[in-house]
């Protein structure tokens, strides 16, 4: 049975570098160890043999049939090497990996501060986790005051804010001791609010311009100016008396529907769709960064970015907290 078991062992080694594919080799595995197959012959002749030799064949027969999964294997891979090399073509385009893109809120902040950049207004940033100073007293609503109410803060500490409002950086901007001041701040801010149009962390751009005479009709023509390049020239804007405690007169800034184009519809209802706030810069904030009110003026506007960009009349975004759900089937369509 030894010399059998080697002249198995032979005839296996033949076959099997005579194999030219990889259903070649799978009729040798199961010739020689299938169920059926030669090695198994073999193996049911051990109960014929005394007890004496059979632990020694029993070692042969495995041993051998070891080193017929080993051909098998070497052979297997060198037919998929020759495989692979033979369709080889190096100049051929490779598979281009799949690759992420810009999230929307990157893309409208983006957008939006490339239109503010054309008429001189720069970027700067200032902090998003603020003291209750530059939040909220800077911006004359001192502690107790309830025009905090409706900001719905979440506190850090008792005199840390993450900031509801990146208005925080404008006392902040008129320390630097420079005039006069154009800048825009698009910052992350957090408020409690959660339903289809708020959500507790947006962003806002925050737009300030501080100056000798400048008044009304310069924050009017700027957010035509806005309005006109980000939306299309069809839409306009209006501005309606509001209340807010850091400008003086106030304002609050609607945009003509794009839907409707501004003859009302059941989404905006009147033909308007509100942006935000805004109006000049009241004395005592200019009085808070150290600026006279009786040399210079100015106006300030805060709208949120993910408000702004779901008004452009070719996107239908229900929800705005979507935006936050790392919804892959939603985010891919941008």
């Amino acid at each position: 049975m030894e010399d059998t078991t080697k002249d198995l062992l032979s005839q296996a080694q033949a076959v099997i570098n005579l194999a030219a594919s990889q259903e070649d080799l799978e009729n040798i595995r199961i010739g020689f160890l299938g169920r059926n197959g030669k090695m198994n012959e073999l193996m049911a002749g051990l109960l014929h043999v005394s007890p004496a030799q059979r632990g020694e064949l029993g070692r042969v027969l495995n041993q051998a049939k070891r080193e017929i999964e080993l051909l098998l294997s070497k052979k297997e891979e060198d037919l998929l090497s020759a495989s692979s090399n033979l369709y080889f073509d190096p100049t051929e385009p490779s598979i281009k990996p799949n690759l992420g893109h810009l999230h929307l809120i990157t893309y409208a902040a983006r957008e939006i501060m490339d239109i503010f950049e054309r008429i001189g207004f720069v970027r700067v940033r200032h902090p998003e986790i603020d003291s209750d100073y530059y939040a909220f007293e800077a911006l004359n609503m001192p502690a107790g005051h309830p025009a905090r109410d409706e900001w719905e803060t979440f506190y850090i500490a008792d005199n840390l804010v993450i900031t509801p409002h990146t208005s925080n950086g404008q006392v902040r901007e008129m320390e630097k001791g420079y005039l006069p001041i154009k800048m825009i701040n698009i910052a992350r801010c957090g408020r409690r609010q959660s339903d289809v149009s708020h959500s507790q962390t947006f962003h806002q751009f925050e737009g300030l311009y501080i100056d000798k005479g400048v008044s009304i009709a310069n924050l009017k023509g700027v957010l035509e100016y806005f309005a006109r390049n980000f939306y299309g020239s069809g839409r306009q804007t209006r501005l309606r008396p509001y209340d807010f405690r850091f400008t003086e007169p106030s304002f609050e800034v609607d945009v003509t529907c794009g839907l409707c184009g501004g003859s009302g519809c059941s989404f905006c209802k009147g033909g308007w769709l509100e942006l935000g706030g805004a109006g000049m810069v009241h004395p005592k904030v200019l009085r808070a960064g150290g600026i006279d009110p009786r040399k210079y003026s100015g106006f300030a506007f805060g709208w949120g970015v993910e408000r702004t960009y779901m008004m452009k009349a070719e996107l239908s975004i229900p929800d705005i907290r979507i935006l936050y759900k790392n919804d892959l089937n939603f985010l891919e369509q941008f």
